[in-house]
């Protein structure tokens, strides 16, 4: 009876440990990318946009190109942060997918190959929210903006909190706490398609 009862302490004990593990393994956990969906999609082979696909080229690390929709012009404004601008209409099928709704938490990309994330496979491409992740509140009343700006070394700043975010890393924060909201993404190539999930 003793020993029976030795073997269902040990066995409990065991047990108890084994979940405490189990549960604590499961805090903290930061998804990599952001549970809003953009669902963006853009065909660069038909809008043969320079900017855009001087962020989409591979080998060019490091060139990011911010995406906004102009609602005045129902047209894609792309900033790069190497100081390249243009502006390109939507064609009949951005307008059918109604793309001017899905740019991002609040009108505003960023989208390009960091260039300090070679794995070996190849550089990352990343897509990130124009707004910052900690100023900015997608259920707030009313909705108030806090854009990031680029510099021309990969670093987006916000003007309101200060934050500095390091684009090729990822989007960490590189002079306080924090890291930018994150899409998924996929690229063809500088003139394929940008799809953004």
């Amino acid at each position: 009876m003793r020993c029976s009862v030795y073997i269902l302490h040990k066995t409990m004990m065991t047990l108890l440990v084994c979940i405490v593990v189990l549960l604590s393994a499961c805090t903290g956990e930061h998804f990599t990318y952001s549970n809003f969906h953009c669902n963006l999609y853009i065909d660069n082979s038909t809008h043969h946009d320079p900017t855009l696909a001087s962020a989409m080229n591979s080998m060019s690390p490091g060139v990011f190109c911010m995406i906004k929709y102009l609602p005045s012009r129902n047209a894609y404004s792309f900033t790069s942060n190497q100081g390249q601008n243009t502006i390109n209409n939507f064609d009949a099928k951005d307008t059918e997918r109604r793309n001017g709704t899905r740019i991002g938490m609040n009108n505003g990309l960023i989208v390009g190959y960091g260039n300090l994330s070679d794995d070996g496979s190849g550089y990352h491409f990343y897509a990130f929210d124009a707004q910052c992740p900690v100023c900015f509140n997608y259920n707030a009343i009313p909705m108030r903006s806090y854009p990031l700006s680029l510099s021309g070394s990969g670093i987006a700043t916000c003007a309101n909190c200060k934050r500095e975010f390091n684009l090729n890393t990822g989007g960490n924060c590189i002079n306080n706490t924090g890291k930018m909201t994150t899409y998924r993404a996929t690229t063809a190539g500088p003139f394929g398609f940008l799809f953004i999930n």
